[in-house]
């Protein structure tokens, strides 16, 4: 490729360290539409013949259909797809072949070839999140009023119900999906044509290229189009963050799958067994999911590391961006797909999920709502009796909703009969009628309201 100013090739060690066709030929198909729409402008251009345009055309298309069907040969001497493809165009089609690179560099070529991938993965990554949301949206509706307690700290808070628990993470599902369109919306731009680093002296048409690879317009200044990585590190930020929410989800499916808890039961589906203890049920999926948070949090700070000293404009540092991002596509992809199946076939024990809602004095702040309310107390007086009332039940070893009217009032002499109306598990749940609250005609509101959305996206 460059033999004119060489007078030998590389070492081996160069050779190694310098070639990117192992995990850069993922990029064949960006490549080969890169290159059609680019040889198709200049043949309108009229920088190159239409003949030659029209061969190029037929050439790329062969190759694409070689490289589909597994007949294609890679080769590492030839460094990266890009040469690769070339290399065979000339096999195929001659000398009409070197006219491809007219007004054009593998710099802007890897560029558009790497952004166009970008993007559709990340379209890729909206539509599961959209499925995951659809999943967890059929759960909240079945269990739109099953009480479960809900936590802070990992201690039993205050009862909440299992559908107003997975709304939650249709909400961080939503955030996820606003963050991978925002993503697209920016990288929505393509660098072809930029050349090297400073445009090209021959009159090439952008705009047309840019529609042609559906993107919505061409980038706007040649130094930038070549060294920018943006898109990648968005894409990763948001693969990163939306791991780390089904990381979290992964947890509490540990947590919950465990005898100790006994709220969920996964499937044989995306469960494991022990080689030595036959009684044994794995949440390994849950687990991996959990674990594959680390790789994709990993890629995001391997690229921003990369980049961080970079001047303008392209530097080869940028070869080692594809791995990072290639590696958190797939793994997020994988995670997905096993959160979504997990979601969509989870068994919900409601009867343990009841019992362990009134535990730990749940309803406590109820009580303590509930002489505000109804006496008029100051809520920090209100706070200090139902204190003394839990701490009477926990010597009792009883229920608040088992204590004895008399206990009650020794506290507080006001306190009536009407009281126990308020400290069940169920009361409590229906009482949190604020707007995203855990009220069960509440949840199904929201559940109401997202099935509307995602109804509206087409």
């Amino acid at each position: 490729m460059w033999g004119g100013r060489f007078a030998s090739g590389p070492s081996a060690i160069m050779e190694a360290i310098n070639a990117s066709i192992d995990f850069d030929k993922r990029l064949y198909r960006e490549d080969i539409a890169g290159s059609i729409a680019h040889a198709e402008m200049l043949g309108r251009q009229g920088i190159i013949s239409t003949a030659d345009a029209a061969e190029i055309r037929q050439g790329l298309e062969t190759i694409r259909t070689e490289i589909t069907e597994g007949r294609f040969a890679f080769s590492k001497a030839r460094e990266d797809i890009h040469m690769n493809v070339e290399a065979r165009l000339a096999e195929l089609i001659g000398p009409a072949a070197g006219r491809l690179h007219t007004a054009r560099s593998r710099n802007d070529q890897v560029a558009v070839d790497f952004r166009l991938f970008v993007k559709r993965a990340a379209e890729d990554l909206d539509r599961a999140l959209r499925a995951l949301q659809e999943a967890l949206l059929a759960r909240a509706e079945e269990h739109a009023a099953t009480v479960m307690p809900g936590f802070t700290h990992l201690q039993a808070a205050q009862p909440v119900t299992f559908g107003h628990h997975c709304l939650a993470y249709v909400e961080m599902a939503g955030r996820d999906r606003g963050r991978v369109r925002d993503a697209i919306r920016r990288m929505d731009e393509s660098p072809l044509g930029a050349a090297a680093l400073a445009g090209t002296g021959f009159p090439i048409d952008r705009h047309a290229t840019a529609e042609a690879l559906g993107f919505r317009e061409p980038t706007r200044n040649s130094l930038d189009s070549v060294s920018d990585r943006d898109y990648a590190l968005e894409f990763l930020s948001a693969a990163a963050i939306c791991a780390t929410h089904l990381s979290r989800l992964a947890e509490e499916i540990v947590i919950w799958s465990t005898p100790q808890f006994d709220f969920v039961r996964l499937s044989d589906a995306f469960s494991t067994g022990s080689s030595i203890m036959p009684q044994k049920k794995n949440p390994d999926a849950a687990e991996l999911v959990r674990a594959k948070t680390g790789r994709i949090a990993g890629s995001l700070v391997a690229l921003l590391t990369i980049m961080k000293g970079l001047p303008l404009s392209y530097s080869k540092d940028m070869q080692e961006d594809k791995e990072q991002v290639f590696d958190a596509i797939d793994s997020l992809a994988l995670a997905l797909a096993a959160m979504t199946g997990m979601v969509s076939d989870l068994q919900v024990n409601a009867a343990k999920m009841r019992a362990a809602a009134g535990a730990g004095f749940s309803t406590a702040t109820d009580l303590a709502d509930w002489l505000v309310r109804e006496l008029g107390l100051p809520f920090r007086e209100a706070h200090h009796v139902t204190g003394r009332v839990v701490a009477l039940a926990e010597e009792r070893r009883v229920a608040l909703e088992d204590l004895p009217l008399a206990d009650l009032r020794s506290i507080e002499a006001r306190i009536g009969q009407e009281i126990y109306s308020v400290l069940s598990v169920d009361a409590s749940v229906a009482s949190r009628t604020s707007f995203g609250g855990t009220a069960p005609d509440g949840v199904r509101a929201q559940a109401a309201a997202w099935r509307e959305r995602l109804a509206s996206e087409g």
